[in-house]
């Protein structure tokens, strides 16, 4: 993966001490707690999520994350939390796992990210057991016409500087497009700048693959 001088040494920190925010420490907290038995975390990133984890609940997690170069923080944290963790630096449009793999599949400020999103969601589909759970926890369009044109406004300074994050993707419109149903999808603006605040967070369930 070839990677500039910024995306090497500065982005890493950066996306760091962003994402781990005290308010979306919160939303994780929300999310991650509820993932049980076998757990594929996509976009484990610099491992933020593994302080959340119950550890009575889990069984094994895979972290799936391209961006090799926030490895060595998720490794870190991984360490730090004693939980049973591979790490896998492939991207998630392709999962070179077995279907039905995992009963959990996890994914927080992940999709903002993530070149073909329905891509990526008709994989983590597959390899979600029938009766598992995709649980996420996102950030994403606005309901407001206001804040939408902030957003697509923002969006070409914002996506290089954030390591490629869309602020405008239609997280409940994606799920649906691959195939999952969304009984508990709630949402609500944090504190901070609307752009950049919109949340959408619950559990979506696997409809039969095709």
């Amino acid at each position: 993966m070839n990677t500039n001088w910024y995306d090497r040494h500065i982005l890493p920190r950066a996306l760091d001490m962003a994402c781990g925010m005290p308010m979306l420490g919160r939303m994780r907290q929300l999310v991650v707690p509820q993932a049980q038995g076998r757990v594929l975390e996509v976009g484990i990133g610099t491992g933020l999520n593994m302080r959340y984890y119950d550890k009575r609940r889990v069984t094994h997690i895979t972290g799936l994350d391209p961006a090799l170069q926030l490895h060595p923080l998720a490794q870190e944290r991984i360490a730090q939390s004693g939980l049973p963790v591979e790490l896998v630096g492939l991207s998630a449009e392709k999962i070179p796992l077995p279907d039905h793999s995992f009963d959990t599949v996890l994914i927080t400020y992940t999709l903002c990210t993530i070149p073909d999103p329905h891509a990526a969601l008709i994989e983590m589909r597959r390899v979600l057991k029938p009766s598992g759970k995709l649980l996420f926890c996102e950030h994403g369009r606005a309901p407001d016409a206001s804040v939408q044109r902030w957003q697509n406004w923002l969006q070409p300074v914002w996506g290089p500087l954030a390591g490629g994050c869309h602020l405008g993707r239609d997280i409940p419109g994606l799920l649906a497009d691959a195939g999952f149903a969304l009984p508990d999808l709630k949402t609500r603006y944090l504190p901070g700048p609307r752009p950049f605040t919109f949340h959408y967070w619950g559990e979506a369930l696997a409809s039969s693959v095709t």
